[in-house]
């Protein structure tokens, strides 16, 4: 959402951000996988305080929840009098809760992200998943708005001479595990010297992977640089109703720096990688190698999708395109004012 703040100052919509957790504790979970409890302790506070002042706010947007594990009940209770409420998920989070291990999490949580849906002004969704989900609850008001980037911050990247071909992802320490379901196909297409993996976000040194492979820390602002030095970007899911909620904003990453991406077929990742046209999509193991090897072995190829990928981003998912739509749902929600403060 920080790309949106100078879009929507210049659309006469003053934003303040109050982030439940940011800077080194967001680093931290990057390195260890964890928040510190202190930390989220000192959050939890902050949070109460932020939420006591929403009366001055013309509308609140929240992203999923006020405090993850909080109870509705609660929650409903801290947003009482205030002012319309956007909430917005990019994730299916409602999964955390409704399909937990635990008996007890679900049946106390299990509704809860429906009740916060059902409660708002206008759900925004990232894809179609989501907004079925807000619909379902009941939700009045359902806006579907992708993940996008912002262009001037992802610009096509020339082509990486020499050396082998740098197969990359990136996220965090909680998607790394996808990667498990395509480490086998990586280590056939990396044997001999081929390719070589580069994995940015993942805990370093938490686990061995099976292919030659260079850990990087995520860096706030530096995803293009990092994906600039990619020959093939990879998005693999695990086909499950979590990964229905995903919006593949790595693939957008990757696209918009015109590099060809390799997908999971799963969620909104063919609407992203349309396959042969800007990218390819791989199901099993072998067809993971094949779509590899394909790319690894044409450097025209990995152009002429790149520069396919980098057209339907600036089409589709581009923050140029969606930050109008964002303002509109800040003003819908604020009955059609002409200016607001969120």
């Amino acid at each position: 959402m920080y790309q949106y703040l100078p879009a929507l100052a210049g659309a006469g919509i003053t934003v303040t951000p109050a982030p439940l957790l940011a800077g080194e504790d967001l680093s931290r979970r990057q390195d260890t996988g964890r928040y510190p409890w202190p930390r989220l302790w000192a959050a939890l506070r902050a949070r109460f305080d932020a939420v006591s002042a929403r009366r001055r706010y013309d509308v609140l947007w929240i992203e999923y929840e006020l405090m993850p594990f909080l109870p509705a009940a609660v929650e409903h209770l801290l947003l009482r009098g205030g002012p319309p409420r956007v909430v917005e998920y990019d994730d299916a989070v409602f999964h955390r809760y409704d399909r937990h291990r635990s008996a007890i999490v679900r049946t106390l949580f299990g509704g809860k992200i429906d009740r916060l849906m059902r409660g708002a002004t206008v759900v925004v969704a990232g894809n179609a998943y989501l907004a079925d989900r807000a619909r379902a609850a009941g939700a009045r008001d359902v806006a579907i708005i992708p993940s996008v980037v912002d262009l001037d911050r992802y610009p096509v990247a020339p082509p990486r001479a020499g050396g082998p071909a740098v197969i990359g992802w990136i996220g965090s320490p909680s998607t790394a595990a996808a990667l498990d379901a395509v480490a086998p196909a990586l280590a056939r297409v990396c044997a001999g010297g081929r390719a070589r993996v580069v994995l940015v976000g993942v805990t370093p040194g938490r686990r061995a992977w099976p292919f030659p492979c260079e850990e990087r820390p995520w860096v706030d602002g530096g995803e293009a640089a990092d994906i600039a030095g990619f020959d093939i970007g990879i998005m693999p899911l695990v086909d499950e109703p979590w990964s229905l909620g995903k919006c593949g904003f790595k693939l957008v990453q990757y696209l918009a720096c015109g590099r060809p991406a390799v997908a999971s077929p799963i969620g909104v990742n063919p609407d992203i990688v349309i396959d042969g046209e800007t990218g390819l999509l791989a199901s099993t193991e072998d067809d993971w190698v094949a779509a590899l090897d394909r790319l690894i072995g044409d450097a025209a190829l990995r152009a002429r999708l790149g520069a396919a990928g980098r057209a339907h981003v600036e089409a589709h998912y581009a923050l140029q395109r969606t930050a109008p739509l964002v303002a509109d749902v800040l003003r819908r929600a604020a009955g059609g004012a002409a200016s607001c403060a969120a």
